[in-house]
C-alpha cells in the first residue's frame, strides 16, 4: 500500500470516527432527556438503561447512519484536500484521478463488508436486548400495543387459522381462544374453543382452559369432547405465531429468511415488515460505496474565491 493510499485511508476512517463518536454524545445526550421521564415513570432508573439499554441502541442508531455519515466524511475531509490544493498536487505527480479514488473505494468497501456482517448477524442480537426495554420508552398508547391486549387473527396453514379476543403479549395469555380447520372445501372440519389460553415455556405447548372440541367425522357426523385442561403444539412459540412489529428486528437473515417462508406456506401475503427489513439490511452497507462516490466526486475540485 502506498503512501497517499494510507494518508488517504486515515483521513477517511478518523474523520468517520469523530463523526461516529459526536453524534453518539449529542443524540444519547438529547434522547435521555427526552425520554427519562418515561423511563422513570415506569419504574426504571435513567442509570439503569444507560448500562443496559443505550449501549445496544448506539449500535442501532451506528449502522442506521452510518451510510449518511460516510457521505458528509468524505466531504468534509476531501474538501479540506481540495482547498489546501493537497489533491492538485497529487494529480501533478503523474497519478491519474482513478488513482487518486482507489482508497477512497478500498476503505469505502471495507466498511461495506463490515456493516453488511454487523446487519446480518450482530444488529440483530443487539435489537434483542435493544427491545427488552425499548418498549418503556413509548408512550401509552405505543406501549399498549407491544405490551398490553390485543386481538389475535392468524393463519396457521392455508386450512389452518387462530382467533383470540384478548391475547397479552408480555404474558403469553388470552381469552376466548378459537382454532378452526377447513378442508379444501373451506367446510368446517374441527374447532377448538376455551374460555382461555396459556404458553407453557417447559413443554413448549399451549394450554387450553375450559375447552370444547369439535371434530366432524365420516358421514358429517360429529364428535364433541370437553374438559378442564388441553395441551396444544402448534408447532412454534407464539413470538412466531403472533409476531409483534419489533420481531424482525430480532432476527438473524437466516432466521429471518425461514421466517418469511414460514407466512408464506402459513398463506400470509402481508409481509412487507419482514421484507423491508431483509432488504435494508443489505441496500445501507452498498450505499456506503455508492455515497462515497458521489460524496468524492462533489469535494474533489478546490472552490473558485470570489
Amino acid at each position: 500500500m502506498k503512501i497517499i493510499d494510507r494518508y488517504i485511508i486515515r483521513k477517511f476512517l478518523g474523520t468517520l470516527s469523530f463523526m461516529l463518536m459526536l453524534l453518539s454524545i449529542i443524540v444519547v445526550v438529547i434522547d435521555v432527556q427526552a425520554k427519562s421521564p418515561r423511563i422513570e415513570g415506569n419504574g426504571f432508573s435513567v442509570g439503569y438503561f444507560l448500562l443496559y439499554f443505550y449501549p445496544f441502541w448506539m449500535v442501532y442508531l451506528v449502522i442506521t447512519f452510518m451510510s449518511i455519515l460516510v457521505f458528509i466524511s468524505v466531504i468534509y475531509f476531501t474538501s479540506r484536500m481540495a482547498n489546501n490544493t493537497e489533491i492538485v498536487a497529487i494529480i501533478s505527480s503523474g497519478a491519474s484521478f482513478h488513482r487518486f479514488a482507489r482508497p477512497y473505494f478500498l476503505a469505502s468497501g471495507i466498511l461495506a463488508v463490515m456493516a453488511l456482517a454487523t446487519n446480518h448477524f450482530v444488529l440483530p442480537w443487539a435489537n434483542i436486548q435493544k427491545n427488552k426495554l425499548e418498549v418503556y420508552t413509548y408512550n401509552s398508547v405505543d406501549r399498549e400495543k407491544v405490551l398490553g391486549n390485543a386481538e389475535i387473527a392468524t393463519q396457521l396453514s392455508p386450512t389452518e387459522f387462530i382467533f383470540i379476543s384478548n391475547y397479552n403479549r408480555k404474558e403469553k395469555r388470552g381469552s376466548s381462544f378459537k382454532y378452526q380447520k377447513f378442508d379444501k372445501n373451506r367446510k368446517l372440519q374441527e374447532q377448538i374453543v376455551a374460555n382461555e389460553m396459556s404458553w407453557d415455556a417447559k413443554k413448549k405447548k399451549f394450554i387450553l382452559t375450559g375447552y370444547l372440541h369439535r371434530k366432524t367425522a365420516k358421514n358429517d357426523t360429529e364428535v364433541l369432547s370437553n374438559g378442564d385442561v388441553k395441551e396444544m403444539d402448534f408447532g412454534h412459540a407464539p413470538e412466531e405465531l403472533f409476531p409483534d412489529q419489533l420481531l424482525a428486528q430480532t432476527k438473524t437473515t437466516p432466521e429471518l429468511v425461514n421466517l418469511i417462508n414460514l407466512e408464506k406456506a402459513k398463506g400470509n401475503h402481508n409481509l412487507a415488515m419482514f421484507l423491508s427489513e431483509l432488504h435494508q439490511r443489505t441496500s445501507m452497507p452498498v450505499s456506503i460505496i455508492i455515497l462515497t462516490i458521489l460524496a468524492l466526486s462533489l469535494s474533489s475540485r478546490k472552490r473558485e474565491e470570489a
